[in-house]
């Protein structure tokens, strides 16, 4: 407590006496708490605890910079952030503040939206709380998270693997056709099935895909700097040269 006192003080004079803090606003900073919080994430990825304790601080700064504001204009101040929050707590978790009985955390996901639909305030329909400003993968299993908790999901995890190969072969024969717009919508259908695949076998789809981009990133590195030690640049190199070049990064970069 004394140490979060002391980030509040901080904040308080530098809002006086620092003309950057002072002239900040809500929109001013919304920009880089969305960069503070993917340089967490960043950090989070790569298990880096030192940055992740780091850039836990930076986004700790953007919530009591809120709150300031907040205060400033006489809304609301940290104080009813905290109780807010402890409040939604306590009335989403029924079974360790209530009578209710959740022996798994399944149980307490199937009971999740409809309790957050009880909430004053809260959501009035089991979609409306996924953000709109949620990229795309990411928005798509919440999505299908919350379809899921009200029971619109497959009976049995292996039928999806059908709709995967509908929604490719409907994708296939729209790309075929040349149709440019429906096979954007098909791509989109595709895309939405895999993901509803990936949380059915609780794969975390976003993850996967980042995992892949760093994997990319470090093998075409790889080519790249082999390439240079070659004398030569990529666009002097056959494609069969730059394949041999990616097996020998693929056995190197295990």
């Amino acid at each position: 407590m004394e140490a979060f006192g002391r980030v509040l003080d901080v904040l308080d004079e530098l809002r006086e006496k620092c003309p950057w803090d002072r002239k900040q606003t809500n929109e001013s900073l919304r920009p880089n708490t969305i960069e503070e919080t993917y340089e967490l994430c960043d950090a989070l990825i790569k298990n880096d605890t030192q940055n992740i304790c780091k850039e836990l601080g930076d986004v700790l700064l953007h919530i009591c910079f809120y709150a300031k504001i907040g205060q400033e204009q006489e809304q609301f101040d940290i104080a009813d952030v905290c109780h807010k929050l402890c409040d939604k707590l306590i009335f989403r978790h029924p079974h360790v503040y209530g009578d209710a009985v959740a022996e798994t955390a399944g149980d307490v996901l199937k009971s999740w939206e409809i309790i957050k639909q009880k909430e004053k305030d809260g959501n009035k329909t089991v979609l409306s709380g996924v953000p709109a400003a949620l990229p795309s993968v990411i928005k798509a299993e919440r999505i299908q998270e919350k379809a899921c908790n009200v029971g619109f999901d497959w009976e049995k995890r292996e039928d999806v693997w059908a709709k995967v190969q509908e929604e490719l072969n409907e994708l296939r024969a729209e790309i075929e056709k040349g149709d440019q717009r429906r096979s954007e919508e098909e791509f989109g259908d595709y895309l939405f099935s895999l993901i509803n695949m990936a949380r059915l076998y609780h794969i975390n789809p976003d993850n996967a895909l980042e995992q892949t981009n760093r994997k990319f990133i470090d093998r075409f590195s790889y080519v790249e700097a082999k390439a240079k030690e070659q004398g030569r640049s990529l666009k002097e190199m056959t494609l069969a040269e730059m394949d041999r070049l990616w097996e020998e990064a693929k056995q190197n970069l295990l």
